[in-house]
């Protein structure tokens, strides 16, 4: 918070209120996202309060994307693809203050009353289309692990949530979650400017050399558009959803609204004055796990107390893990396994979470972990041991209501209380 407060005044007064509006809107979108997150091979009958219309596996509802976006229409755009002066910029801020002082007058509860108006631009397919289809042309390859052994395509889907967004801002109109945030197709009627760059997916598919190029292409294809120009990026959302992407071009895009997993207090993925609370929305992971919806809930036999199943060695403030291993392994009806990757390491945790009443949620590498929301969706109680975490919303929503919360530096006393 103090360092929110050091940059309160970084964003200018006009784009507060809508900025507020977006926020609660993307609140009501993530809420229904990672609560209902099941399989597709989950029966249906049981999710009674699914919209059955919308698909909401990843690959599924990525593969049908994929397939439709040949019969898209192209809407009109003005996306501008040729060399931008100042004086453009200059032009174009003109008809924005227009536009903004046309909607004052005409309501007198502007914005409040207002949709939230998004520009989405019309970017090259290979910061957007190409790169969604490399991720489904390779999703099958389980042998692709991170230096730390995690899962490349699983870390992809847990930071999809750039996909969901695009995805549903470009969706026919009948078609859209996202019901009171409108698309533009005129860059002066917009609020806000998305940038449907996959920084996730480029940075963990592409070879090194080759993503470092991508980045510095989109870095210019953004900044040289007039809008860009015109507010230098702070009317701009970016999605940097995972914290190793984007961080070669990180610096020049630092104005611009982030969409992240958690602020990371430690300094350990975002150098100082590049993510505040003031600027950048934090937005839930996607679980990994199926949801356990209330027949489920009904049905789990719940005999294991606490449990937690993962990598057991991590750096930064995921080094409590090693701690807690040793303080609670030998516990009666406590369950702490190493994790694994694929469908069986999956599977291994999605039903460990339905057997047990508590489920530990220590830092990783980073502050926050999709673990969290596993739990949630697995109706398991989260024990949150992390003492810098931020998480998405929490101050609309009461996590205290759902989660028990421990310090790093107080765990003993918190495991000994679960424990009795």
């Amino acid at each position: 918070m103090d360092m929110a407060g050091r940059h309160h005044s970084a964003a200018p007064k006009s784009l507060r209120s809508p900025l507020i509006l977006f926020t609660l809107l993307l609140l009501v979108f993530s809420i229904l996202f990672y609560i209902f997150s099941p399989s597709p091979t989950f029966p249906r009958k049981i999710h009674s309060t699914l919209n059955p219309n919308v698909d909401y596996s990843f690959v599924s509802s990525l593969e049908k994307f994929l397939i439709n976006s040949k019969s898209r229409p192209t809407l009109p755009d003005d996306t501008v693809t040729a060399t931008v002066t100042q004086q453009d910029a200059g032009k174009l801020d003109d008809l924005i203050s227009r536009k903004q002082t046309e909607r004052l007058y005409d309501d007198s509860f502007y914005p409040l009353s207002s949709s939230i108006r998004v520009y989405v631009y019309n970017m090259p397919s290979k910061f957007t289309y190409d790169l969604l289809w490399l991720f489904r042309n390779t999703y099958k390859e389980t042998n692709n692990l991170t230096s730390n052994g995690s899962p490349v395509h699983r870390l992809i889907e847990q930071h999809s949530i750039d996909y969901w967004l695009w995805a549903d801002l470009i969706a026919p109109k009948s078609e859209r979650l996202l019901k009171n945030v409108v698309r533009v197709n005129k860059q002066e009627e917009a609020d806000f400017f998305y940038i449907p760059f996959f920084t996730t997916i480029s940075f963990f598919l592409l070879e090194k050399q080759q993503c470092k190029a991508l980045y510095r292409e989109a870095l210019k294809w953004v900044t040289d558009q007039p809008a860009w120009k015109r507010s230098e990026g702070r009317d701009h959302i970016l999605p940097v959803h995972h914290p190793w992407s984007f961080k070669s071009v990180r610096k020049f895009m630092k104005n611009a609204i982030w969409l992240l997993p958690d602020m990371d207090s430690t300094g350990n993925w975002y150098k100082p004055g590049q993510v505040y609370l003031e600027k950048d929305l934090i937005l839930p992971y996607v679980a990994n796990v199926d949801l356990c919806d209330s027949k489920c809930v009904l049905d789990s036999k719940r005999n294991i107390l606490l449990f937690f199943r993962g990598r057991l060695k991590r750096n930064a403030g995921g080094k409590i893990r090693a701690k807690l291993v040793t303080e609670l392994s030998s516990a009666d009806d406590v369950v702490i396994e190493e994790g694994s990757a694929g469908e069986a390491g999956k599977a291994a945790a999605q039903s460990g979470m339905r057997k047990s009443v508590f489920c530990l949620n220590p830092a990783g590498d980073t502050p926050s972990s999709a673990r969290l929301f596993d739990a949630i969706v697995s109706g398991c109680i989260p024990v949150v041991i992390s003492d810098e975490l931020e998480l998405p919303f929490e101050g609309i929503l009461d996590y205290r209501k759902v989660c028990l919360y421990c310090s790093r530096f107080g765990h003993s006393n918190c495991s000994m209380h679960l424990l009795h």
